[in-house]
């Protein structure tokens, strides 16, 4: 089995996959997608539950994905995880959308049914068990700000804050409509929450950090090495809880500059982990071995 397949090997899934025991029923699409670690914690899954099918990669490019997410029932796919930069553009392409991934806006787990394909969105509880998990403490005890609410994972996370009663919750985009529209959307949904977007200033984000308990990065900043920090160290204190969805460095830029205001940080694997065992649970209707899972997921990044 290869790495990383391609839209040109989906198209022509048999010849490109003659000889992969067990099949390929699973995958996630992305672009770039090789980075995904949602392999190694998805073939522990299925071994652990002896179900006969594996997953893989597929580098999927946003001219292809309405026509690679339509040969998932051909090719015999039980479903699929969505990641960047898919998210929200797949909403529009599934027969049938769960209501919270429709209040979201963004479908990161697919399910093929015959063939219909059904859109579901785990990140929100993703992120509240790996909030409880790395901190020991729930979302709506907190103030919570989100960078990069604008769309995608930083939506589902801004909503999901919000349907926890967090104390305060405080809306960053580089695009700063992008965040002002989705606070004055949650703000209609949730009206006795504080809500609030600021713009991407490092003068508005140290008056706002100073009432704010926990700092989420949904952006893709850190996803390459050498990225900077989104949050300089200058505007971080000791007293903050630091959780950057992004887990492609142990150590981000982010929790990098944690580090050196002494803050408590950590990155997106709890979040991966979370979110992927519930979509185990939407494609095969039982609970998600999720020690095997995060075991797999450990040793895929050390």
């Amino acid at each position: 089995m290869k790495d990383v397949y391609t839209f040109a090997d989906l198209q022509h899934w048999r010849e490109a996959t003659v000889g992969v025991q067990p099949p390929i029923r699973l995958s996630v699409f992305g672009d770039p997608v090789a980075q995904s670690k949602s392999p190694a914690m998805h073939n522990a899954a299925l071994a652990a539950c002896g179900i006969d099918a594996c997953y893989t990669r597929l580098h999927i490019c946003p001219d292809g994905l309405a026509e690679a997410v339509r040969l998932l029932p051909h090719n015999g796919f039980v479903g699929t995880n969505v990641t960047f930069p898919h998210k929200t553009a797949m909403l529009a392409l599934m027969d049938e959308v769960d209501e919270y991934a429709r209040k979201i806006g963004a479908v990161n787990t697919v399910v093929v049914e015959g063939k219909k394909l059904r859109g579901f969105n785990t990140d929100g509880p993703g992120i509240v068990s790996a909030v409880r998990s790395e901190f020991s403490v729930d979302l709506g005890d907190l103030r919570i700000m989100v960078l990069g609410a604008g769309g995608g994972a930083g939506r589902a996370i801004s909503v999901q804050c919000a349907m926890e009663n967090c104390a305060h919750l405080v809306l960053v985009n580089r695009t700063f409509e992008k965040s002002k529209i989705l606070a004055e959307e949650l703000q209609s949904l949730f009206p006795s929450r504080r809500i609030d977007a600021v713009t991407w200033d490092e003068s508005q984000l140290k008056s706002q950090l100073g009432q704010i308990d926990l700092v989420i990065n949904a952006t893709s900043v850190g996803i390459k090495a050498g990225d900077p920090s989104p949050l300089p160290p200058s505007l971080l204190t000791s007293r903050l809880l630091v959780y950057d969805t992004n887990y492609a460095a142990a150590r981000t830029s982010l929790m990098r500059a944690a580090d050196e205001v002494g803050a408590r940080s950590a990155n997106g694997l709890s979040m991966l982990l979370h979110q992927g065992a519930l979509s185990f649970e939407i494609w095969f209707n039982r609970p998600a071995p999720l020690e095997a899972m995060r075991a797999a997921l450990e040793k895929a990044v050390t």
